[in-house]
């Protein structure tokens, strides 16, 4: 059983800041790639930043120069620093990681139980 724990998120003004992070614990033989998705009300769900096991990152063109994504391998943690936030980062947060239980496994999805990012204008 894999646990995606997340936490970080919560109410800030605009132009402030949030660190999210999201631990993958449980039955882990490897992880892959993590990173963080949002999804607003009335939208879908959007691919907001990740990051390969080696450290190349991908983010959003809305996120770029803001949000910052690394991660910890021997923790199994993924870090969103988010500066500079808008009322349009609103959106609940998912952490996501891409990850095998056992050495003979298919890569799995797994996904955190999500976190509110409210930004105030």
């Amino acid at each position: 059983q894999v646990h995606m724990v997340e936490s970080g998120g919560g109410l800030v003004q605009s132009g402030g800041s949030l660190r999210l992070s999201c631990a993958a614990s449980g039955s882990i033989y490897a992880v892959n790639n993590m990173g963080w998705y949002r999804q607003a009300p009335g939208k879908q769900r959007e691919l907001v930043a990740d990051i390969t096991l080696g450290g190349s990152t991908n983010y959003a063109d809305s996120v770029k120069g803001r949000f910052t994504l690394s991660r910890d391998n021997a923790k199994n943690t993924v870090y969103l620093q988010m500066n500079s936030l808008k009322p349009e980062d609103t959106a609940v947060y998912y952490c996501n990681a891409k990850l095998l239980t056992t050495r003979w496994s298919q890569v799995g999805n797994y996904w955190g139980q999500g976190t509110q990012v409210t930004v105030s204008s």
